[in-house]
């Protein structure tokens, strides 16, 4: 029998844990979730981020579109958005979180995978990735070695390092050409807060 796997993004952390360790963005999603998958069968990719509000950031709303809109071309790939809203003038995640452990419940007790991966070190995952584990389903965290939650690697059954030498070869561009696009891909992601 097949291991399916499905692998749950979530996205505000692996942009930042890509900035913060490799000053990148440009990743091949496709690649990365085949390597993260490895020999066994894809069920899906869930891909969680907020959604930019046009008003507030209008470059960035339509850098995020034209990014989302690359995310909906790959095959086997759902994009799940939240919202943010302003605290005190800083921009707050909101429903994210939820949708992310919502769905990795919901599909595990619906029998839709064998092995979920998530990839985030946000330890307000360990919960929900332990009671995946009780209903019978391996579980698997893909994480940075300075941005994981000593909770998650305790819950997980493998974990994966998400380091230099495991994105080689999944970047999309060019060093050069990720240069001139720092600014942009800045305002894809501008800083906000887990609500």
């Amino acid at each position: 029998m097949t291991e399916r796997v499905a692998i749950f993004i979530d996205g505000s952390n692996l942009y930042h844990a890509l900035r913060g360790n490799f000053n990148r963005y440009d990743l091949n999603f496709a690649e990365f979730a085949r390597k993260l998958c490895g020999q066994r069968q894809l069920f899906r990719v869930y891909y969680y981020n907020v959604l930019q509000e046009e008003s507030q950031y209008p470059d960035g709303h339509r850098e995020q579109q034209e990014f989302l809109e690359a995310l909906h071309q790959m095959p086997y790939l759902e994009v799940r958005l939240g919202s943010t809203k302003l605290a005190q003038g800083v921009p707050v995640e909101k429903g994210v979180d939820i949708m992310l452990a919502t769905d990795l419940l919901h599909f595990a007790w619906a029998g839709l995978y064998d092995t979920a991966i998530l990839v985030s070190g946000d330890g307000d995952f360990a919960y929900a990735l332990q009671t995946v584990k009780n209903v019978g389903k391996h579980v698997e965290v893909a994480h940075f070695e300075n941005n994981i939650s000593k909770s998650l690697l305790e819950i997980a059954d493998q974990w994966q390092l998400l380091n230099r030498a495991f994105f080689t070869g999944l970047w999309i561009g060019n060093r050069s050409r990720r240069k001139k696009n720092r600014r942009k891909a800045k305002m894809v992601n501008p800083p906000v807060v887990n609500g």
